[in-house]
């Protein structure tokens, strides 16, 4: 069974691969988007996230960092007492914090997205390997960003967390190699061919 069967598994998968998985992101609300999902998800299946991504987009103002990064203690009484709303005040407070260390990346690297590319060079890295469904949970370029994002205060962003991150917003594309959505990637975007995943930066 090819990686990508995963997509197949429920109709809110299928969306979510056909449309956004692995594509390269260059917006910073939705890098900021991405970003959040991963950190809400910990803990919580992908497919549950999914069907909270409505409420989600509600809670956090569609995902504007700047609104967000201006939250305060109303603001998370608010988010926990909305209906559906996945009732976790570290996991709110987390979001709100990343929004306001987002903001400080933007002033130092341009925009968010400038931040996360910048560990690439601009380009989609596709590892050998991994189009065969050799992929790990995490790898030297995930503990990197993690290491990095830790340092400058960002909560729920450990290697595993970055990898599934990477792999969402198109910095690593992990298609499957009979998946055509590997290919499209491929054909339109700057990609780069690595060869290791414990790579030493």
């Amino acid at each position: 069974m090819g990686y990508c069967e995963w997509a197949s598994t429920d109709p809110l998968n299928t969306t979510y691969h056909d449309n956004e998985w692995g594509i390269p992101v260059h917006d910073d609300r939705q890098m900021f988007e991405h970003l959040t999902l991963e950190n809400l998800q910990c803990g919580l299946s992908w497919l549950i996230v999914l069907r909270k991504r409505d409420i989600f987009r509600q809670c956090f103002d569609n995902f504007d960092y700047d609104k967000v990064a201006a939250y305060d203690d109303a603001d998370v009484e608010r988010i926990m007492n909305t209906e559906g709303m996945i009732r976790s005040p570290r996991k709110i407070q987390a979001v709100i914090s990343n929004a306001q260390c987002c903001q400080k990346l933007r002033d130092e690297f341009g925009s968010l997205c400038d931040y996360f590319w910048s560990f690439t060079g601009g380009k989609t890295f596709l590892y050998q390997g991994h189009a065969k469904g050799q992929i790990p949970v995490s790898n030297g370029l995930s503990a990197k960003i993690s290491k990095d994002l830790k340092k400058r205060g960002f909560k729920y962003v450990g290697p595993v967390t970055i990898y599934s991150h990477l792999q969402a917003c198109g910095i690593i594309n992990d298609h499957d190699d009979t998946c055509p959505r590997r290919q499209l990637i491929i054909e339109n975007h700057p990609t780069a061919t690595k060869r290791k995943d414990d790579e030493v930066y």
